[in-house]
């Protein structure tokens, strides 16, 4: 059975039938109890980027798995991303410390065959040197999947997907396609549960949800701006947005969701709701009636109830599995890194508070409202340790202080009593220990590492130094709280020259002064004098370049002997139409474009909208080190 590209109404109807034929399978299963239940077994899935020498996206996971040759290595959506799948295996004894020793296999693993192709393996929540133009369909991975979840997620949102963050920094950008999510990696956590005790496990999860994510922040960075401490969550949101502009008004819930409510009773209401709520995006001839397979004592595969359930992307997402068969919570709110130790301690802080919180609480929605722990979530995707929480009973503190005042010594009773070494209790949950009292986050690091470097070199300099020291420190076994700031110095005069001044978009100056048409050319020549500028570009209401005002149109108007008045307005002398760029044009080009066309500035447009200005002062010197480096042999 195969995915359609292109579905008729008749294969849709077909699939729509056999959607809610597994749906009634699934219950009929539920009320049977045939189920496993009493068993735990735990699991991960790992993503990770790929990164050239400059630190850049390196778009050579297909070279990489074919190298590694290892089923536990797959692709994910964009060709500088694999990802790597951990065997499940019951929660207790050492479990923790042995997922970590495979987990460290796998990913060295994986960079080892990187290596071959000059890449290397970064875990990282977000890559703080991405691109918009690293998101083209060029960087997506060649199989009919993900272009299907292109096509289908475009067509159900018919138009653009825009994000707008605001953070320290604040981010606007539009996209043509679904590579916005290929952006995010993630460290996913599985935990068994049994049908039973489902709704209270289930519901636990998303109420320790938000302070598991405070201690585990680790992705500040998106396009150059400082934005939340997990600008994942505001991302992944806007990237599979499927919704149109209508249901936007109307309030539907977007596909990446933690929800409205506590789950009440089963795990077929979150079925239910994701089929009532979330129009298919993608449909398969059915298989064999799942009741048949039933009926012959055998478990179906329930594929089109799994399929749609793939296309709704809750934070904590149930699972379906065949072997046993069986249940599992997905935890899809953890970063990947900044290391392998502190993946495996989030992991562990998540699997003890399930185990404890539970026994200390019991039903946790008796407890506490739904809409505090939603709140939490988000306030620690902005905030992180510095989010204020509230707790059970109406208990308000700052996440810190919930987490090790309450949280960790429940965790630790949670994990002892599962059974788990203890050796390994003390190791990883004093990582997070440490890394709370200390408030040493992956996000903080980035952060203060930010800030130690000032603001004296490019935003591409700085975010190159800081991936390069993300790479340095992450595979020499020290969790992120002990790590030391990255600074400048990560990085050679080499590097600096050789690989951040490729591109336009790597030096222009964002930080803009511009003027609309209408506007007095008064206004223009005092901008001028003021920053000590020669170029203003003019922009619309829209933020589209339709001209470039320089000092020397000024120069003209005077010598004509016209003294600039409530007459004349920006329009009168602009240079309409100006020469422009893209970030992405090679700075050699611009250079040629500046020479040929003889224009003293070039705007840069993004999107039909103006983003930034190289000038001729900014080019020359870049120009004469790259004659140097060429001189010398350089690239």
């Amino acid at each position: 059975m195969t995915e359609t590209t292109r579905p008729d109404d008749a294969l849709r109807r077909r699939y729509m039938k056999a959607l809610l034929g597994d749906l009634h399978a699934f219950e009929r299963m539920l009320d049977e109890d045939v189920f496993e239940s009493g068993v735990r077994r735990i699991g991960a899935e790992q993503e990770m980027f790929l990164v050239d020498a400059s630190m850049q996206p390196a778009p050579v996971a297909e070279a990489v798995l074919a190298r590694a040759d290892d089923p536990q290595l797959v692709h994910e959506l964009a060709l500088f991303n694999v990802e790597a799948n951990t065997r499940p295996r019951s929660f207790g004894g050492r479990c923790l410390s042995e997922m970590e020793d495979e987990l460290t296999g796998l990913v060295r693993k994986a960079d080892e065959a990187a290596r071959h192709v000059h890449a290397r393996v970064l875990l990282t929540g977000i890559l703080p040197t991405l691109r918009k133009c690293d998101l083209g369909l060029d960087n997506m991975t060649p199989k009919p999947r993900y272009h299907d979840i292109d096509r289908a997620t475009r067509e159900a949102r018919g138009g653009l997907f825009h994000v707008q963050i605001k953070g320290d920094d604040e981010l606007q950008v539009s996209h043509d396609n679904v590579m916005l999510e290929s952006c995010n990696t993630s460290f996913q956590v599985h935990f068994q549960v049994g049908p039973k005790e489902f709704a209270k496990l289930y519901n636990m999860a998303q109420a320790i949800t938000g302070p598991v994510m405070a201690a585990a922040v680790n992705s500040p960075v998106l396009m150059g701006r400082v934005l939340w401490h997990e600008t994942r969550v505001a991302l992944f949101q806007h990237s599979v947005d499927a919704r149109t502009e209508l249901e936007m008004k109307r309030a539907a819930r977007p596909r990446v969701s933690f929800g409205d409510a506590w789950v009440r009773s089963s795990p077929a209401e979150v079925y239910r709701e994701n089929i009532a709520r979330f129009r298919v995006l993608f449909v398969t001839e059915p298989e064999e009636d799942p009741m048949a397979v039933l009926d012959r004592g055998e478990i179906p595969r329930l594929t089109a109830l799994c399929l749609h359930n793939g296309t709704v992307y809750r934070w904590n997402r149930v699972c379906y599995g065949t072997v046993g068969p069986h249940l599992r919570i997905e935890n899809r709110v953890l970063p990947a890194g900044p290391t392998i130790l502190d993946e495996v301690a989030n992991a562990a802080f998540y699997y003890g508070l399930m185990s404890g919180c539970v026994e200390e609480y019991g039903h946790v929605r008796d407890r506490m409202e739904f809409e505090d722990a939603r709140n939490n979530f988000f306030a620690a995707a902005r905030l992180g340790l510095k989010a204020q929480m509230a707790w059970v009973d109406g208990e308000v503190m700052p996440a810190q202080r919930l987490i090790l005042d309450k949280l960790l010594p429940l965790a630790h009773q949670g994990l002892e009593r599962a059974g788990i070494d203890m050796a390994d209790v003390e190791r990883y949950l004093g990582v997070v220990r440490e890394r709370v009292a200390h408030n040493h986050t992956g996000s903080q690091w980035v952060r203060s590492s930010l800030r130690s470097m000032g603001g004296d070199r490019s935003v591409d300099i700085r975010h190159r130094a800081i991936t390069r020291g993300m790479l340095a420190r992450g595979f020499d076994g020290k969790p992120v709280h002990e790590w030391t700031l990255a600074g400048l110095e990560e990085l050679t005069e080499v590097d600096v020259w050789r690989d951040s001044y490729r591109t336009v978009g790597q030096f222009m100056s964002t930080d803009l002064f511009t003027v609309r048409p209408e506007d007095l050319v008064d206004l223009a020549a005092n901008l001028m004098d003021w920053e000590h500028v020669r170029h203003v570009p003019v922009e619309d209401e829209k933020g589209r370049c339709v001209g470039l005002l320089s000092s020397r149109a000024l120069l003209r108007l005077l010598a004509r002997g016209q003294v600039p008045g409530e007459s004349v307005s920006v329009a009168d002398v602009m240079k309409r139409d100006p020469v422009t760029v893209a970030p992405s044009t090679p700075t050699l080009d611009a250079i040629a474009l500046m020479r040929d066309r003889r224009v003293g500035c070039l705007p840069v447009v993004e999107d039909d909208r103006l983003v930034g200005i190289v000038t001729e002062s900014d080019l020359i010197g870049v120009a004469a080190r790259l004659l140097d480096e060429h001189l010398r042999g350089g690239s």
